[in-house]
Formats: C-alpha cells, sequence, structure tokens
C-alpha cells in the first residue's frame, strides 16, 4: 500500500507535475503535428475535400472544426457537474483516472481512422479530446491540496515544462519512425503514422501511473446516496455565489477568459495560418516547415515557462500577466505582416516563449486566489469551463472574421483586441499581497 505523503514534499509535487509529461503528448502529437497531416492526406490520397457525413456533404477542415467544437462544449457542460460530485464524494483521483483511461484508449483507436470508416474515426478523435480535457479539470485541481502557495508558480511551470519535454521527445521519435519508416522494415509512411497514435495512448496511460500512485484519493468524502446526482448542481450554486463574494477572483476569472480565449485560439489556429497563408514552395517543405515550427514552439516554451516563473516571484503574478498580454499583442500585429518562412519562425519563436509562461502562471495564479475549502475541482471547474467556453468563441469569431475578409491575418489582428481587453481587466485585479 502507498504511503500518504504530506502536502508539499518533493515526491508527491513530482508526482502530481509528471502527469503533464504523460497526457502533453496528445496536445502536440494528435492535436498539432502528426494527426492534422495525416487528416489531410486522406482527402488529398482519395483527390476530395469534403465528405458525405451527418446528413450533408461537408468539406474536411471545417468537419474536424466542428467535431472539435463539439468535444469543448460537452467538456465545458460535465466538468462542473463531475467535478462537483467528485469534491462530494470524495474521489477525485477516480475522475481523473477515468478521463485518462477515456483519452488514452481512444487515442490508440485512431490508428482505425479511415474515410470508409470515418463515424468511428470521428468518435475517437471527438473522445480522445473529452479524455484530455476533461482529466485536467481534476489534474488542475490537485494543485492547491498539493502544494502550499509559495511552492505553487514552480511546481505548475515545472509540469508545464515536463509535458514540452515530453511530447517533444515521443514526437521526435514518430517522426524519425514515420520519415525514415525503411529504416524500420515499413513499407510506407502510412503504418508509422498511424502506429504513432498507438504510442501516444500507450505513453499517457503508462506514465500515468506514477501520478496515480501517489496522488491522494481526494478530499474527505461523504456516504454516497441519491442526492449526490445533483451535488454538482448545489456545488455550482455555492462557487457562484462565493465568487461574488471575491472581488478579485472574480475580476481574475473575467480577465482569464478574455485573454485565454485569445491564447488558446492562436494556439489551435497557428499550424492552419502557416499552411494557407505562406509560401513554402512544395508541400514536403511546408510539412517539414510546419514540424519544426512546432517543435520551436514546444521548446522554447520551456525556457518561457520557467523565466515567468522568476519573474512573478520578482514582480508578482499579476504585473507578470500584464507583461506577457502586451507581448502577445505585438506578436498578433508581427503576424499580420509575416510572409516568408523565417519570418514565420521568429513568430513561432516568440509565441512558445510566452505560451509556457502565460498558461503556467494564469494556472497558479488562480489556485493563489481561491478561499479555504476542500471544494477546489470545483473551483477549478469554473476555471475549466471558463476556458473551454473561450476556445468555442474564439474559434468562431476567427472563422467568421476570415470567412467575411478573405484571410485569416484579419482573423490574427482581431485577437489583439482580446489581449488588450485582458491586459486592462488585469489591472482591475486587486492585489492584496505582494505575491499576488
Amino acid at each position: 500500500m502507498t504511503p500518504t505523503l504530506p502536502k508539499g514534499s518533493k515526491k508527491l509535487l513530482n508526482a502530481w507535475a509528471f502527469y503533464d509529461w504523460a497526457n502533453s503528448v496528445y496536445s502536440l502529437v494528435i492535436s498539432s503535428a502528426i494527426f492534422p497531416i495525416f487528416y489531410g492526406a486522406l482527402f488529398r490520397a482519395k483527390g476530395i475535400t469534403e465528405i458525405e457525413v451527418f446528413g450533408g456533404s461537408i468539406e474536411r477542415a471545417p468537419l474536424i472544426f466542428y467535431v472539435t467544437a463539439a468535444a469543448f462544449v460537452v467538456v465545458s457542460i460535465i466538468s462542473p457537474l463531475l467535478s462537483g460530485i467528485a469534491d462530494y464524494v470524495g474521489n477525485k483521483k477516480s475522475f481523473l483516472k477515468f478521463f485518462c483511461y477515456l483519452g488514452g484508449l481512444s487515442c490508440i483507436g485512431l490508428y482505425w481512422f479511415t474515410l470508409e470508416n470515418i463515424y468511428f474515426g470521428l468518435a475517437c478523435y471527438f473522445f480522445a479530446l473529452i479524455g484530455f480535457w476533461g482529466s485536467l479539470v481534476f489534474y488542475n485541481s490537485y494543485l492547491p491540496d498539493i502544494a502550499f502557495p509559495e511552492q505553487q508558480d514552480s511546481i505548475s511551470a515545472k509540469g508545464y515544462s515536463l509535458g514540452y519535454i515530453g511530447s517533444v521527445i515521443l514526437l521526435i521519435a514518430n517522426l524519425v519512425m514515420i520519415m525514415k519508416y525503411d529504416w524500420f522494415g515499413f513499407e510506407s509512411e502510412a503504418f508509422p503514422t498511424q502506429l504513432s497514435f498507438i504510442l501516444v495512448g500507450v505513453w499517457w496511460i503508462g506514465f500515468a501511473q506514477y501520478t496515480f500512485r501517489f496522488l491522494p484519493k481526494g478530499s474527505t468524502g461523504h456516504k454516497v446516496t441519491k442526492d449526490v446526482l445533483f451535488n454538482g448542481f448545489k456545488e455550482l450554486g455555492k462557487v457562484m455565489g462565493m465568487l461574488n463574494e471575491d472581488k478579485r477572483l472574480k475580476r481574475y476569472l473575467v480577465a482569464f477568459f478574455v485573454f485565454s480565449m485569445a491564447v488558446q485560439t492562436v494556439m489551435l489556429v497557428a499550424t492552419y495560418f502557416g499552411e494557407e497563408e505562406l509560401n513554402w514552395g512544395s508541400d514536403s517543405e511546408r510539412t517539414t516547415g510546419l514540424i519544426v515550427s512546432i517543435l520551436l514552439i514546444q521548446l522554447v516554451a520551456v525556457i518561457g515557462a520557467t523565466l515567468t516563473s522568476k519573474m512573478s516571484a520578482k514582480f508578482g503574478n499579476v504585473p507578470t500577466l500584464i507583461v506577457i498580454n502586451m507581448i502577445w499583442v505585438v506578436i498578433c500585429v508581427y503576424a499580420y505582416f509575416v510572409t516568408t518562412p523565417m519570418q514565420f519562425y521568429i513568430a513561432a519563436g516568440f509565441v512558445g516563449m510566452v505560451m509556457g509562461g502565460i498558461q503556467a502562471l494564469a494556472r497558479s495564479t488562480y489556485s493563489k486566489f481561491l478561499p479555504e475549502t476542500e471544494d477546489t475541482a470545483s473551483f477549478f471547474s469554473f476555471y475549466d469551463v471558463a476556458e473551454k467556453i473561450g476556445i468555442v468563441i474564439g474559434m468562431f469569431l476567427y472563422g467568421f472574421i476570415a470567412q467575411i475578409t478573405g484571410s485569416m491575418r484579419n482573423s490574427i489582428l482581431f485577437l489583439v483586441i482580446f489581449f488588450i481587453g485582458g491586459m486592462i481587466l488585469l489591472f482591475r485585479v486587486p492585489r492584496k499581497t505582494a505575491t499576488a
């Protein structure tokens, strides 16, 4: 039986952070790199741009966007309910395991993604996304449970850093297997590409076992009764009431919603922007260039998360977030004028520097602002829902502006409004302590 580790212990903190190492391979390999290229190649191999699905003819890009949006809507709806139940019953770790296994097994299922098997493939993509983001609700909610306030910035940054490093390692291994398929005795790059999806699932589930071994089960639970089913809604009401009474936390959540909307949209559309708006010369150069950009973002993000943690320790969380939003404004304006691959690499480098920093610091700042309570999962579900609703709104506005103006550049420039809005709202967040 694994002994219960005290709050703040090095082994407990490392075990928590290690889940980022386990699950981040999904966000890089599935969301950003190999799967998007594989998905487009399926259609190009058949010489088609649209497919009959869901009772209508849909182009390939909107189809995957619609499935992505639908998954985020589901996550934003079920997260508050499940987190409330988890805090009430005290089985937070069971929910974390469930979503981890759901996501990992769904990634493995992507091995059988074909146009002839489109419904099964889309279902696997759908549930993999739900598994990834659903598990983050409970993973993030552990932060105030396992770390003291003075530890939260550094361990949050360490988690993101481990995630970036681990995901890059697996991505590079997959790319070698795909691009040098003859070294491994494969006849083409098709099989190793599909095999990479299996490796993501195995990596995610396998390395998560270290986290599961040492994380506590959760807060002290209550006896399971029929009322538990409705407890999530009761917890939402309590959290909403506490938010109304806590001006600092409420204002920070509003600011987070605004700037996170822009950050998450940039992360999701960066590859598509580079693919459509730049002249790469050839398809192979385009693929290589985009993968290099993704790797650059991941590696630089490790440095960015670490530097941001040090800046927040010296200047405070909120002032540091304000500065990072200012940098995002400059990046978006610069991206509007990007036309060459080298310019895109420069933009990718700066995106990586602030992407890792703003994600890690936003999470730990919210954790510091929470009131004294055992219902941390319910509070973090609000954080998670704000992020997911922001993604849905951001992606819709991005696509809508690109559609009516005929250029994704105008959409990138439009995101400046959200970063400026986030800065203004952060200035309105009361700072009760020097570190917060």
